[in-house]
Protein backbone atom coordinates (compact mmCIF):
# COMPACT_ATOMS: atom_id res chain seq x y z
CA UNK A 1 0.00 0.00 0.00
CA UNK A 2 1.58 3.18 -0.82
CA UNK A 3 0.91 6.89 1.03
CA UNK A 4 -2.11 7.98 -1.42
CA UNK A 5 -3.83 4.24 -1.16
CA UNK A 6 -4.47 4.63 2.23
CA UNK A 7 -7.84 3.18 2.84
CA UNK A 8 -9.97 1.47 4.95
CA UNK A 9 -12.41 -0.16 2.41
CA UNK A 10 -12.35 -1.54 -1.28
CA UNK A 11 -14.69 -2.10 -3.26
CA UNK A 12 -14.95 -4.90 -6.13
CA UNK A 13 -18.55 -5.03 -7.05
CA UNK A 14 -19.19 -8.02 -5.65
CA UNK A 15 -17.13 -8.33 -2.77
CA UNK A 16 -15.98 -5.48 0.06
CA UNK A 17 -12.56 -5.54 1.24
CA UNK A 18 -12.29 -4.31 4.74
CA UNK A 19 -8.50 -3.70 6.13
CA UNK A 20 -8.04 -5.15 9.78
CA UNK A 21 -7.57 -2.19 11.38
CA UNK A 22 -7.04 -4.09 14.62
CA UNK A 23 -3.95 -5.33 13.92
CA UNK A 24 -1.61 -2.50 12.42
CA UNK A 25 0.83 -1.39 12.59
CA UNK A 26 2.44 -5.15 12.86
CA UNK A 27 0.00 -6.80 9.98
CA UNK A 28 -1.70 -5.04 6.51
CA UNK A 29 -4.57 -8.00 6.23
CA UNK A 30 -7.54 -7.77 4.30
CA UNK A 31 -10.60 -9.64 4.66
CA UNK A 32 -13.32 -10.00 1.56
CA UNK A 33 -16.96 -9.81 2.62
CA UNK A 34 -19.15 -10.82 0.18
CA UNK A 35 -22.54 -10.82 2.27
CA UNK A 36 -24.23 -8.54 5.12
CA UNK A 37 -23.39 -10.44 7.84
CA UNK A 38 -19.88 -10.42 7.15
CA UNK A 39 -19.95 -6.39 6.70
CA UNK A 40 -21.45 -6.39 9.88
CA UNK A 41 -19.38 -8.38 12.03
CA UNK A 42 -16.21 -6.00 10.28
CA UNK A 43 -17.91 -3.36 11.94
CA UNK A 44 -19.10 -4.96 15.39
CA UNK A 45 -15.24 -5.69 15.92
CA UNK A 46 -13.39 -2.40 14.87
CA UNK A 47 -12.02 -4.05 11.81
CA UNK A 48 -13.47 -1.16 10.32
CA UNK A 49 -13.60 1.68 12.64
CA UNK A 50 -14.04 6.14 12.09
CA UNK A 51 -18.08 7.21 12.15
CA UNK A 52 -17.71 7.90 8.06
CA UNK A 53 -15.69 4.31 7.36
CA UNK A 54 -18.63 2.78 9.26
CA UNK A 55 -21.63 4.28 7.39
CA UNK A 56 -19.27 3.51 3.63
CA UNK A 57 -18.68 0.21 4.92
CA UNK A 58 -22.65 -0.12 5.57
CA UNK A 59 -24.07 0.89 2.23
CA UNK A 60 -21.61 -1.66 0.73
CA UNK A 61 -23.14 -3.94 2.89
CA UNK A 62 -26.35 -3.05 2.02
CA UNK A 63 -25.43 -4.21 -1.56
CA UNK A 64 -24.02 -7.06 -1.01
CA UNK A 65 -27.69 -8.29 0.77
CA UNK A 66 -29.33 -7.13 -2.23
CA UNK A 67 -27.09 -9.17 -4.81
CA UNK A 68 -28.17 -12.31 -2.32
CA UNK A 69 -31.42 -11.35 -1.75
CA UNK A 70 -32.70 -10.75 -5.25
CA UNK A 71 -33.67 -14.34 -6.19
CA UNK A 72 -36.00 -14.59 -3.38
CA UNK A 73 -39.59 -13.69 -3.20
CA UNK A 74 -39.61 -11.35 -0.08
CA UNK A 75 -36.65 -10.00 -0.89
CA UNK A 76 -38.01 -6.61 -0.37
CA UNK A 77 -38.58 -7.17 3.24
CA UNK A 78 -35.51 -9.35 3.77
CA UNK A 79 -33.42 -5.98 2.53
CA UNK A 80 -35.64 -3.88 4.84
CA UNK A 81 -34.80 -6.28 7.56
CA UNK A 82 -31.22 -6.17 7.17
CA UNK A 83 -30.79 -2.08 7.31
CA UNK A 84 -32.37 -2.48 10.52
CA UNK A 85 -30.00 -4.75 11.70
CA UNK A 86 -26.75 -3.16 10.52
CA UNK A 87 -28.42 -0.40 12.39
CA UNK A 88 -27.04 -1.63 15.24
CA UNK A 89 -23.71 -2.69 15.04
CA UNK A 90 -22.31 0.45 16.64
CA UNK A 91 -25.24 2.58 17.51
CA UNK A 92 -23.21 5.76 18.48
CA UNK A 93 -22.04 6.26 15.08
CA UNK A 94 -24.77 8.43 13.83
CA UNK A 95 -23.03 8.43 10.02
CA UNK A 96 -24.30 4.59 10.38
CA UNK A 97 -27.98 5.59 10.48
CA UNK A 98 -27.38 8.16 7.90
CA UNK A 99 -25.24 6.29 5.14
CA UNK A 100 -28.16 3.19 5.76
CA UNK A 101 -31.24 6.03 5.19
CA UNK A 102 -29.75 7.30 2.26
CA UNK A 103 -29.59 3.37 1.00
CA UNK A 104 -33.19 2.82 2.26
CA UNK A 105 -34.26 6.10 -0.21
CA UNK A 106 -33.40 3.58 -3.12
CA UNK A 107 -36.27 0.97 -2.11
CA UNK A 108 -39.45 1.71 -3.89
CA UNK A 109 -37.78 3.75 -7.00
CA UNK A 110 -37.70 0.52 -8.95
CA UNK A 111 -39.93 -3.16 -9.13
CA UNK A 112 -36.97 -4.95 -10.68
CA UNK A 113 -34.79 -6.19 -8.18
CA UNK A 114 -31.53 -6.39 -10.77
CA UNK A 115 -32.48 -2.49 -11.36
CA UNK A 116 -32.21 -1.88 -7.33
CA UNK A 117 -28.77 -3.43 -6.97
CA UNK A 118 -27.71 -1.12 -9.20
CA UNK A 119 -29.13 1.92 -7.88
CA UNK A 120 -27.95 0.86 -4.46
CA UNK A 121 -24.87 0.42 -5.88
CA UNK A 122 -24.36 3.82 -7.89
CA UNK A 123 -25.60 5.14 -4.22
CA UNK A 124 -23.05 3.51 -1.95
CA UNK A 125 -20.27 5.09 -4.67
CA UNK A 126 -21.89 8.21 -4.05
CA UNK A 127 -21.33 8.26 -0.61
CA UNK A 128 -17.64 7.06 -0.57
CA UNK A 129 -16.82 9.84 -3.07
CA UNK A 130 -19.05 12.44 -1.37
CA UNK A 131 -17.40 11.77 1.83
CA UNK A 132 -13.83 11.82 0.24
CA UNK A 133 -14.80 15.48 -1.07
CA UNK A 134 -15.90 16.39 1.88
CA UNK A 135 -12.75 15.50 3.82
CA UNK A 136 -10.88 17.53 1.42
CA UNK A 137 -13.26 20.85 2.05
CA UNK A 138 -13.35 20.57 5.98
CA UNK A 139 -9.41 20.10 5.44
CA UNK A 140 -8.75 23.62 3.76
CA UNK A 141 -11.70 25.37 6.06
CA UNK A 142 -10.15 23.64 9.48
CA UNK A 143 -6.53 24.96 8.35
CA UNK A 144 -7.98 28.39 7.49
CA UNK A 145 -9.44 28.94 10.72
CA UNK A 146 -6.23 27.91 12.25
CA UNK A 147 -4.00 30.25 10.67
CA UNK A 148 -6.66 33.08 11.10
CA UNK A 149 -5.15 34.09 14.37
CA UNK A 150 -1.35 33.01 13.99
CA UNK A 151 1.74 33.82 12.54
CA UNK A 152 3.70 31.08 13.02
CA UNK A 153 3.74 26.99 12.38
CA UNK A 154 0.96 25.41 14.73
CA UNK A 155 1.29 22.86 17.20
CA UNK A 156 -2.05 20.71 17.32
CA UNK A 157 -2.85 17.62 19.56
CA UNK A 158 -5.11 14.97 18.14
CA UNK A 159 -7.13 11.96 19.76
CA UNK A 160 -7.94 8.46 18.74
CA UNK A 161 -7.80 8.16 14.89
CA UNK A 162 -9.38 10.89 12.26
CA UNK A 163 -7.58 10.19 9.47
CA UNK A 164 -7.41 8.39 5.57
CA UNK A 165 -8.41 4.67 7.74
CA UNK A 166 -11.28 6.83 9.23
CA UNK A 167 -12.71 7.58 6.24
CA UNK A 168 -13.49 7.57 2.54
CA UNK A 169 -10.87 10.12 2.12
CA UNK A 170 -7.85 11.79 3.49
CA UNK A 171 -9.46 12.23 7.19
CA UNK A 172 -11.35 14.80 9.29
CA UNK A 173 -9.30 16.11 12.26
CA UNK A 174 -6.33 14.40 10.10
CA UNK A 175 -7.43 15.94 6.73
CA UNK A 176 -6.89 19.40 8.26
CA UNK A 177 -3.50 18.18 9.98
CA UNK A 178 -2.41 17.19 6.70
CA UNK A 179 -3.75 20.70 5.45
CA UNK A 180 -1.12 22.42 7.56
CA UNK A 181 1.46 20.30 6.66
CA UNK A 182 0.94 20.69 3.27
CA UNK A 183 0.93 24.66 3.82
CA UNK A 184 4.53 24.32 5.44
CA UNK A 185 2.53 25.20 8.78
CA UNK A 186 2.77 22.06 11.37
CA UNK A 187 5.16 22.14 13.89
CA UNK A 188 3.83 19.40 15.53
CA UNK A 189 0.78 17.18 15.48
CA UNK A 190 0.50 15.09 19.30
CA UNK A 191 -0.72 12.20 19.25
CA UNK A 192 -2.56 10.42 22.30
CA UNK A 193 -2.19 6.75 22.47
CA UNK A 194 -5.95 6.57 22.72
CA UNK A 195 -6.43 3.52 25.05
CA UNK A 196 -7.82 0.89 25.27
CA UNK A 197 -7.57 -0.08 21.43
CA UNK A 198 -4.72 2.84 21.05
CA UNK A 199 -5.87 3.74 17.65
CA UNK A 200 -3.33 7.11 18.18
CA UNK A 201 -0.54 5.03 18.79
CA UNK A 202 -1.24 2.54 15.77
CA UNK A 203 -3.00 4.12 13.34
CA UNK A 204 -2.67 8.00 13.70
CA UNK A 205 1.00 7.81 14.01
CA UNK A 206 1.69 5.35 10.99
CA UNK A 207 -0.44 7.67 8.90
CA UNK A 208 1.93 10.41 10.22
CA UNK A 209 4.86 8.62 9.70
CA UNK A 210 4.05 7.77 6.42
CA UNK A 211 3.96 11.08 5.34
CA UNK A 212 6.96 12.80 6.86
CA UNK A 213 4.49 14.94 9.22
CA UNK A 214 6.27 16.01 12.48
CA UNK A 215 4.66 14.37 15.16
CA UNK A 216 4.95 12.71 18.79
CA UNK A 217 3.36 10.14 20.54
CA UNK A 218 1.86 10.85 24.20
CA UNK A 219 0.34 9.03 26.81
CA UNK A 220 -3.36 9.96 26.80
CA UNK A 221 -2.98 11.47 30.95
CA UNK A 222 0.14 13.63 29.07
CA UNK A 223 -1.87 16.10 27.84
CA UNK A 224 -2.10 18.38 30.48
CA UNK A 225 1.62 18.40 30.78
CA UNK A 226 1.93 19.09 27.08
CA UNK A 227 -0.78 22.08 27.26
CA UNK A 228 0.86 23.28 30.74
CA UNK A 229 4.29 23.55 28.97
CA UNK A 230 2.71 25.76 26.16
CA UNK A 231 3.35 22.79 23.65
CA UNK A 232 -0.24 22.85 22.02
CA UNK A 233 -2.26 25.67 20.20
CA UNK A 234 -5.39 23.56 19.20
CA UNK A 235 -6.85 20.44 20.31
CA UNK A 236 -8.28 19.27 16.65
CA UNK A 237 -10.50 15.75 16.83
CA UNK A 238 -13.47 14.31 14.74
CA UNK A 239 -16.88 13.10 15.99
CA UNK A 240 -19.15 9.95 16.12
CA UNK A 241 -22.56 12.59 16.28
CA UNK A 242 -23.31 16.21 16.92
CA UNK A 243 -26.44 16.91 18.47
CA UNK A 244 -28.86 19.67 17.87
CA UNK A 245 -26.90 22.37 20.51
CA UNK A 246 -23.44 21.40 19.87
CA UNK A 247 -23.18 18.48 22.19
CA UNK A 248 -20.56 16.24 21.00
CA UNK A 249 -19.86 12.45 20.97
CA UNK A 250 -16.59 11.43 20.44
CA UNK A 251 -14.30 8.62 21.39
CA UNK A 252 -13.86 8.35 25.13
CA UNK A 253 -10.96 10.86 26.12
CA UNK A 254 -12.05 14.38 24.27
CA UNK A 255 -14.15 15.41 26.96
CA UNK A 256 -11.07 15.96 29.74
CA UNK A 257 -9.37 17.22 26.62
CA UNK A 258 -12.21 19.92 26.14
CA UNK A 259 -11.89 20.41 29.83
CA UNK A 260 -7.81 21.04 29.88
CA UNK A 261 -8.19 23.44 26.60
CA UNK A 262 -11.00 25.93 28.27
CA UNK A 263 -8.06 25.67 31.35
CA UNK A 264 -5.09 26.63 29.41
CA UNK A 265 -6.70 28.51 26.76
CA UNK A 266 -6.20 25.99 23.85
CA UNK A 267 -8.59 25.91 21.15
CA UNK A 268 -10.65 23.21 20.37
CA UNK A 269 -12.03 22.23 17.02
CA UNK A 270 -14.21 19.57 16.19
CA UNK A 271 -14.54 18.52 12.14
CA UNK A 272 -16.64 16.09 11.06
CA UNK A 273 -18.76 15.71 8.06
CA UNK A 274 -22.39 17.66 7.99
CA UNK A 275 -23.59 13.58 8.21
CA UNK A 276 -22.62 13.78 11.81
CA UNK A 277 -24.57 16.28 12.65
CA UNK A 278 -28.15 14.85 14.13
CA UNK A 279 -30.73 17.46 14.32
CA UNK A 280 -33.05 15.30 15.66
CA UNK A 281 -31.36 14.56 19.20
CA UNK A 282 -31.84 18.11 21.13
CA UNK A 283 -28.83 17.22 23.53
CA UNK A 284 -25.81 14.87 24.30
CA UNK A 285 -27.31 13.20 27.34
CA UNK A 286 -30.36 11.83 24.80
CA UNK A 287 -27.10 9.40 22.84
CA UNK A 288 -27.02 6.31 22.89
CA UNK A 289 -23.32 5.47 24.58
CA UNK A 290 -21.98 2.26 23.25
CA UNK A 291 -20.25 0.11 26.66
CA UNK A 292 -17.70 -2.95 25.18
CA UNK A 293 -16.83 -5.86 26.76
CA UNK A 294 -14.27 -5.47 29.86
CA UNK A 295 -12.06 -7.98 28.35
CA UNK A 296 -10.51 -5.18 26.23
CA UNK A 297 -8.72 -3.48 29.57
CA UNK A 298 -8.07 -6.59 31.08
CA UNK A 299 -6.23 -8.35 28.49
CA UNK A 300 -3.64 -7.45 25.96
CA UNK A 301 -3.65 -10.22 23.50
CA UNK A 302 -3.23 -13.08 25.46
CA UNK A 303 -1.62 -11.20 28.37
CA UNK A 304 -3.78 -10.45 31.08
CA UNK A 305 -3.37 -7.05 32.85
CA UNK A 306 -5.98 -7.16 35.76
CA UNK A 307 -7.82 -9.84 37.32
CA UNK A 308 -10.25 -11.44 34.97
CA UNK A 309 -13.01 -11.09 37.58
CA UNK A 310 -12.57 -7.28 38.10
CA UNK A 311 -15.77 -5.11 37.53
CA UNK A 312 -14.62 -3.05 34.29
CA UNK A 313 -16.50 0.74 32.89
CA UNK A 314 -15.73 0.68 29.22
CA UNK A 315 -17.38 3.17 27.57
CA UNK A 316 -16.63 3.91 23.96
CA UNK A 317 -17.33 7.42 23.66
CA UNK A 318 -18.13 10.68 25.77
CA UNK A 319 -19.97 13.26 25.42
CA UNK A 320 -18.48 17.05 25.10
CA UNK A 321 -20.64 19.64 26.07
CA UNK A 322 -20.97 22.64 23.67
CA UNK A 323 -19.94 25.21 25.76
CA UNK A 324 -16.50 23.71 25.88
CA UNK A 325 -15.80 23.77 21.63
CA UNK A 326 -14.50 26.62 20.67
CA UNK A 327 -15.73 25.57 16.31
CA UNK A 328 -17.00 22.89 14.78
CA UNK A 329 -15.91 22.49 10.71
CA UNK A 330 -18.09 20.80 8.30
CA UNK A 331 -17.47 20.77 4.64
CA UNK A 332 -20.37 23.33 4.49
CA UNK A 333 -18.78 25.84 7.08
CA UNK A 334 -17.94 26.73 10.61
CA UNK A 335 -19.55 26.91 13.28
CA UNK A 336 -18.10 29.52 15.77
CA UNK A 337 -19.13 29.24 19.70
CA UNK A 338 -21.54 26.10 19.07
CA UNK A 339 -23.00 26.74 22.76
CA UNK A 340 -23.66 30.32 21.79
CA UNK A 341 -25.19 29.27 18.39
CA UNK A 342 -23.09 32.02 16.98
CA UNK A 343 -23.76 30.26 13.88
CA UNK A 344 -26.75 27.83 13.64
CA UNK A 345 -26.18 24.44 13.54
CA UNK A 346 -28.20 23.59 11.39
CA UNK A 347 -27.39 25.52 8.62
CA UNK A 348 -24.25 23.16 8.19
CA UNK A 349 -26.38 20.68 7.33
Amino acid sequence: MTQDQVTPLRWHGEVLEVLDQRLLPAEEVWHAYSDAEGVYRAIHEMQVRGAPAIGIAAAYGVVLAARGYAEAPDWYSRLGATMDWLAQARPTAVNLVWALERMRGCLGQVADSADLVAMLEAEALAIHREDAEANRAMGVLGADRILAEREGPAQVLTHCNTGALATGGQGTALGVVRELFRRGSLACVHMDETRPWLQGARLTAWECEREGMPCSLNVDGAAATLMAQGKVDWVVVGADRITANGDVANKIGTLPLAILARHYGVGMMVVAPSSTLDTETPSGDRIEIEERDGTELRRSGRRWLAPNSVAVFNPVFDVTPASLVDVIVTEKGICEAPGNQVTPLDSLT
